[in-house]
């Protein structure tokens, strides 16, 4: 029960700070598909740190090193997509779909290309960072805290009093919900909008970071970040782009990707004797059922997705 409760709070971690990246952005008028590519990039950035970090460095200076560079390469890779997407009005669901792509294939070739350097018999698109992963752990009677529970915690009220009790936060909204009659008093509609795509980028790059520290000791680039960018974009819409919401959505979503680590030791489950994959695919299905019974009900900002043009009526 305990390492169920451990890894539901690490994978919940994971989907609060993506999908809170995420409802930002779309806040603010853009649709942030690109989350999967940004995860993995932001990832690779920790990864990275955590790799040629000098030895007998501190859990301090570990953890803060790899959270600024996880963000500082979630915000840079965003920029692409608020580029192209706020400047050239490309068509956002393509341009996130191919940061997507973009981003899986540039950390196997980084990878790649660090191993082949390194080590020229062995160029696996992998990285090991076990010895400085335990800087982000805390074993506290038997429970491993992950340090990135409490950064879940922050970002989460950061974020709830961001949008709903600063200026920033509803000059945000409401260029996501009528950027003209934003525009009409004044607020520059495509500089929150770029604000919007690099803050989900930060948010983004960060929960890449927290992914790779929930369970997996060695990263292999080319399987990504298995769709954990998806996912949170179902938890934000499961939310009705709310964080509080969001938050409980992201708690019964890590329940059931904490099933596929934990179910050998729950008798009745292994009794019933389904092949590990099933509940692999669990939280993916039961994405795919929560929408389709609430997305009727759903509210997005009514100027998601759509292209800002100055003095358009």
């Amino acid at each position: 029960m305990i390492l169920l409760i451990q890894y539901t709070l690490i994978f919940a971690s994971v989907l609060i700070l993506v999908a809170l990246g995420g409802c930002i952005s779309e806040h603010s008028g853009v649709i942030n598909l690109g989350l999967e590519g940004i995860m993995v990039i932001g990832a690779l950035g920790g990864a990275l740190m955590m790799r040629f970090m000098p030895e007998g460095a501190s859990a301090f200076v570990i953890i803060i090193s790899t959270i600024i560079v996880a963000i500082i390469a979630g915000v840079l890779y965003s920029a692409l997509l608020a580029f192209a997407c706020i400047n050239f009005k490309a068509d956002q669901t393509i341009v996130g779909t191919a940061l997507n792509i973009l981003g899986v294939a540039a950390a196997v070739v980084i990878v790649k290309a660090i191993n082949i350097a390194q080590n020229p018999d062995n160029p696996s698109p992998e990285l090991s960072y076990i010895a400085q992963k335990k800087a982000f752990l805390v074993n506290i009677g038997g429970f491993e805290f992950n340090w990135f529970m409490l950064v879940a915690i922050i970002a989460l009220i950061l974020v709830a009093v961001m949008l709903y009790r600063t200026r920033f936060g509803l000059r945000l909204m409401a260029c996501g919900e009528h950027p003209q009659a934003a525009d009409s008093v004044g607020i520059n509609v495509y500089k929150m909008r770029w604000a919007g795509v690099l803050l989900s980028g930060a948010l983004g790059g960060l929960g890449g970071l927290v992914y790779i520290t929930a369970g997996v000791s060695q990263w292999s680039f080319d399987i990504g970040v298995a769709g954990f960018g998806f996912l949170s974009l179902a938890v934000m819409i499961f939310g009705q782009w709310r964080p509080q919401r969001i938050a409980l959505a992201a708690l019964l979503f890590g329940l059931f990707r904490a099933l596929s680590n934990v179910y050998s030791g729950f008798d009745f489950l292994t009794a019933l004797n389904m092949p590990s994959t099933v509940y692999n695919m669990m939280p993916y299905i039961i994405s795919l059922i929560v929408l389709a019974l609430t997305s009727k009900s759903s509210r997005a900002p009514k100027a998601e997705g759509i292209p800002y043009e100055k003095g358009q009526r």
